[in-house]
């Protein structure tokens, strides 16, 4: 037998094309799962091959676990017992006995063969996927080699990659033997089949198309910063220079828009917007909601939202079809953008203003005038009147510096007081439910109020009963109810797919 085994070694080493180390390594692990078959528990089982004779041993081995949390005792040895037999014995080490090596005939040499060719072919696909995330390529090009329910499978070389349906551009129509690029989406080692997943709907996909394309983006004197997509129909696509001398937007377009063309022919058609980045967030929204054109804008930064104001001509435009542009936009600067015309600006600051004026009334203990002068000056909320520098609010005509002081004191009052108030709706909430993100005290109150105290029972409750509940709109609760629900499916690659409730 020990003969046989170096021919069987050294046959598929030349055939595989793979070091002899490897399949004495895959050889080591056949013998090992062959002789497990003799034991009707679950054992480990250690086997070492000679690798000059073909000689093996077979040793039955447990791990030395702590004496209280044996969980698996025909594996798993107590520390003490290990160490009355092998006084040098640590945690984590094996303690080992020998077993007499079985024999194989020849339908278990056949049997220990297939082992071994599933090993070798693991290392093969292995070596493969390693040599090319080496390259630090995320691009595949290659033949759709076929079709599997909708699923194309992608071979690029030696290499085989998965392309879904649903990562699929939605009107065109991929048949095998097509050529395709894609972008790698994720690796799933996983696996059982190809382990590349592509995409081609990923805003990141469009983004590598122009990198191909414009040769200035990889010398570095230009920069995507983002994209949005409606694959098949739009994208936008945020471009800055790092090279005052060069046009983002024309180098991207290209001689009579070649390198655009050359992208949008690779995206079925699809209609491709370029947007000068900008660091101010009000300029970005602004050139990302063209060709609509804007009359005012009001950032809200602690809801990372923007009002944009456009007239009733430019209204239709700024929406887009079914919404589409300020989709887009939205998705392209990561600002939730909410269109509204003039009419609709002015009544919402109305609103807002009457608002504010009711809490400094009530809060401050000021008269109607007073509540509009502190308005008219831009203060909007208690904290600003609390904390905003003394020396501002003495500008203020008709506010002498006993006046501000009182001011001051009164709205510290005023916030010491909801802080207390606060902390008392609170009592009970666990501190999990106020890290998620979204939460914040406010919220959590309203829920605390209604029962709600946990991320658990949060994340049982369905979309429109959190609404109901709290009074948010359906995004948010949506996204509040998948931040609880994270934790459930942490160790699962679906989470991601795991629609809540009622949405």
């Amino acid at each position: 037998m020990s003969r046989e085994l170096l021919l069987l070694v050294d046959a598929l080493a030349r055939e595989k094309n793979v070091n002899r180390d490897v399949v004495f390594g895959a050889l080591e692990l056949a013998l090992a799962s062959a002789t497990k078959k003799r034991f009707a528990e679950d054992v480990d089982v250690r086997v070492a091959v000679d690798r000059n004779t073909g000689a093996f041993e077979s040793f039955r081995r447990w791990k030395v676990v702590p004496d209280e949390l044996i969980e698996l005792p025909s594996a798993q040895i107590a520390l003490s017992e290990a160490q009355q037999r092998q006084p040098e014995a640590k945690l984590e080490d094996f303690v080992e006995e020998p077993l007499e090596a079985i024999e194989f005939g020849r339908i278990g040499a056949q049997a220990a063969k297939q082992v071994i060719l599933q090993r070798i072919r693991d290392a093969e696909r292995e070596q493969i996927l390693n040599d090319f995330l080496g390259r630090g390529d995320e691009l595949v090009t290659g033949t759709i080699k076929r079709m599997e329910r909708g699923n194309a499978i992608v071979e690029s070389g030696r290499l085989e990659a998965l392309l879904p349906r649903e990562e699929m551009i939605p009107k065109e129509n991929l048949r095998s033997n097509d050529r395709v690029r894609a972008w790698v989406k994720r690796i799933d080692r996983q696996a059982r089949g190809p382990q590349l997943i592509l995409s081609r709907t990923a805003p990141q996909f469009i983004m590598k198309l122009f990198e191909l394309e414009v040769p200035e983006i990889e010398e570095g004197l230009l920069e995507i910063k983002s994209a949005a997509r409606d694959p098949g129909i739009r994208a936008k696509i945020a471009v800055q220079s790092n090279d005052k001398r060069i046009d983002p937007i024309g180098t991207c377009v290209g001689m009579r828009g070649s390198r655009v063309q050359a992208v949008t022919q690779e995206l079925a058609g699809e209609r491709v917007d370029i947007i000068l980045w900008s660091a101010d967030p009000a300029q970005f929204v602004i050139g990302a909601l063209a060709p609509a054109e804007v009359s005012s804008i009001m950032v809200d930064e602690e809801k990372h939202s923007m009002d944009v104001v456009v007239d009733e001509e430019n209204l239709a435009i700024a929406i887009g079809r079914s919404g589409q542009n300020v989709r887009l936009a939205s998705e392209l600067t990561g600002w939730s953008i909410n269109l509204m015309t003039e009419e609709e600006s002015t009544r919402k600051q109305q609103e807002e203003a009457g608002r504010v004026k009711a809490l400094f009334i009530e809060k401050l203990d000021v008269d109607e005038e007073v509540a509009d002068i502190l308005i008219v000056e831009g203060f909007s909320s208690l904290e600003e009147v609390a904390y905003v520098p003394i020396n501002e609010m003495l500008e203020i005509d008709g506010f002498d510096e006993d006046t501000v002081n009182e001011l001051r004191n009164r709205a510290r009052s005023a916030l010491l007081v909801q802080a207390i108030a606060s902390e008392e709706s609170l009592e009970g909430v666990d501190p999990e439910l106020l890290k998620l993100e979204g939460m914040d005290t406010a919220l959590a109150a309203k829920l605390a109020a209604g029962g709600v105290k946990t991320r658990d029972e949060l994340a049982d409750l369905a979309v429109d009963e959190l609404g109901e509940l709290s009074g948010i709109d359906e995004e948010r609760a949506r996204s509040l109810i998948m931040a609880a629900r994270a934790h459930w499916f942490a160790d699962e690659p679906a989470a991601a797919g795991v629609a809540p409730k009622g949405a």
